[in-house]
């Protein structure tokens, strides 16, 4: 039975560990997406194009 309550707090433990440095990364920008905003401006056209196309067929 003391196995069971080692491996639940090492299980916390690990997950707490994760969830630190998940949070972590995110503070530090890790996430953030600094790619596709540059490129957005050479997809617009294509998007705006496709939407007059529906208007007319319409």
């Amino acid at each position: 039975m003391s196995v069971i309550y080692l491996l639940l707090s090492l299980s916390i433990l690990v997950a707490i560990v994760f969830f630190i440095a998940f949070i972590y990364s995110v503070k530090k920008g890790q996430y953030d997406d600094s790619y596709t905003p540059s490129v957005r401006m050479l997809f617009d056209d294509e998007l705006v194009k496709v939407k007059q196309e529906k208007l007319t067929k319409d």
